[in-house]
């Protein structure tokens, strides 16, 4: 089995929900570090969600708020278990206004 650490990005996201990992086929994935950051003057609300391939989407944050300018990393220290199929989504109350970065460990 490999294993493979890996970064994947999205910026500008806004209202609509952004899938910003899926675990491939045949993988499962340790997430490691995600990060969301504020690139607005002012300050917005984040969202960060599992959506389950089994159907249930949870929320491992809401409506976290994000000042001006500022970020907020989740998950420092702890470890989640994604499964293939599972998607980390991040959304935000104003348009266009986070990046966002997860760092994965990824086994296939």
């Amino acid at each position: 089995m490999a294993n493979t650490f890996k970064s994947y990005t999205d910026a500008s996201i806004g209202t609509s929900t952004s899938d910003l990992y899926t675990v491939p086929s045949a993988t499962t994935a340790v997430v490691i570090g995600c990060v969301l950051a504020n690139t607005t003057g002012n300050q917005v609300n984040g969202n960060l969600i599992i959506n389950k391939s089994t159907g249930d989407d949870i929320f491992l944050v809401k409506n976290i708020p994000l000042p001006n300018g500022s970020s907020f990393e989740f998950n420092a220290g702890s470890k989640i278990i994604l499964e293939s199929g599972d998607k980390i989504q991040v959304s935000s109350d104003t348009a266009s206004s986070v990046d966002a970065i997860v760092s994965v460990l990824e086994q296939s």
